[in-house]
């Protein structure tokens, strides 16, 4: 019993967070949806396609149910999946996503949470492991992008959230208003030296 309880909240919340994750693209100009926004070249389109990736191997390789996508070896991992190249579409990277998806609910309903799996990547004495671990660290991950990608999109055009049904309406006065409190009491606690 608890065991279908704790699957069947693990998937409705990794369910969201693909959602929140793929709603931060909403209305971006195909430049805002591939530009890095971050030193090392994070993208909103690139998270989505590295989660896509993400979810392809735990949920494919791990439990010997390879993903029907296309995947290179997890050897020859090149960060390839990070990036969206000039000749991905967003369409085809969210499809990739969507298609994903499938194939990992597929994975997740039709094995129990002690199903063995094994993770090749992971260090000794971890590579063997089961569904409710891969489940966690699934979550895990595209809860920690879906972060990211809160943070970038606010930084692109101020919006934020995880669904669109609860975003309300920027008010750029109080915004500002209140980053000028948090900005004040950063400056209090350590006062700038000359």
């Amino acid at each position: 019993m608890i065991d279908d309880f704790a699957k069947d909240n693990l998937h409705r919340r990794l369910r969201r967070d693909r959602e929140a994750l793929l709603w931060k693209l909403d209305g971006l100009s195909e430049y805002d949806a591939r530009r890095p926004l971050t030193a090392t070249g994070t993208s909103l389109l690139g998270l989505v396609k590295h989660v896509a990736s993400v979810e392809a191997r735990y949920f494919g390789e791990v439990f010997d149910r390879p993903s029907p996508e296309p995947l290179p070896r997890w050897q020859d991992h090149d960060g390839g999946d990070l990036w969206a190249a000039e000749h991905e579409t967003r369409d085809q990277i969210i499809g990739f996503y969507r298609r994903t998806w499938e194939h990992a609910d597929a994975t997740i309903e039709g094995l129990p949470l002690d199903a063995p799996g094994h993770v090749p990547w992971w260090a000794e004495p971890s590579p063997n492991t089961n569904l409710f671990a891969v489940m966690v660290h699934v979550l895990g991950e595209t809860n920690r992008h879906a972060g990211h990608a809160d943070i970038l999109r606010e930084g692109i055009d101020g919006r934020t959230g995880m669904r669109p049904e609860h975003e309300q309406q920027i008010d750029e006065e109080a915004r500002a208003a209140y980053f000028s409190k948090v900005e004040q009491a950063a400056r209090a606690a350590a006062p700038i030296k000359s």
